[in-house]
């Protein structure tokens, strides 16, 4: 699969970039993306939700009232969760969300992911750019220029770069990547995937290894 490369005023620069089509151009399998953004979003689950049981709260041990007599239902001491202010019955205790996905399973979600986006249209190659200081206005005049305004877009650029991650920290909807971290939920979640020249190297190379 070949993709033109446009520069940052949105023009083709007349080159183009082959994608490898056992990553870009795969039949996607729905139930590996399912399953990888799954464990993503479990991943971020803090799980430290918790509730006081009835040998937690505060409250006398004593019984309240005779075994029988009274006429009325047998009760034990007021920590009883039938009562206003006792123990809950099996609430939430701390516990960890995420479980174990097979590494083949997220390469394939990931191809899958990135498979959709190119059968859509929906990944342009960016030529390789870089900023002498943080310019928020310089993102925005390239989104307008790449037509990604008001759309939620992933940059996915090769190595860290401070400048264009300041840059774009207070651009609604932009979000800035590594492409060796780049994952299934990022790609899903992306209106528009826009990949800069020199991250498809290293993105493709994160498959091969």
């Amino acid at each position: 699969m070949e993709l033109a490369i446009v520069n940052t005023s949105g023009k083709e620069t007349g080159r183009k970039i082959d994608l490898n089509d056992a990553i870009f151009g795969i039949e996607p399998n729905d139930h590996a993306i399912y399953l990888d953004t799954k464990q993503f979003l479990a991943n971020q689950r803090q799980g430290t939700h918790k509730s006081k049981e009835r040998g937690e709260v505060a409250g006398s041990t004593r019984k309240i009232k005779k075994q029988k007599g009274t006429g009325t239902a047998r009760a034990g001491n007021i920590r009883n969760p039938l009562y206003r202010g006792g123990g809950r019955v099996f609430g939430p205790k701390p516990r960890f969300y995420g479980f174990k996905l097979n590494k083949k399973v997220k390469e394939l979600a990931r191809k899958s992911a990135l498979s959709y986006k190119a059968s859509t249209n929906n990944i342009i190659i960016l030529e390789d750019f870089s900023l002498e200081s943080p310019k928020t206005k310089e993102i925005i005049k390239m989104g307008n220029n790449l037509n990604i305004v008001n759309k939620k877009s992933v940059f996915v650029l090769p190595e860290q770069n401070n400048n264009i991650y300041l840059s774009t920290r207070n651009v609604p909807g932009v979000e800035i990547v590594l492409a060796s971290e780049l994952n299934t939920y990022k790609i899903m979640k992306a209106s528009t995937l826009i990949l800069v020249e020199s991250a498809v190297d290293v993105l493709q190379a994160t498959f091969e290894n």
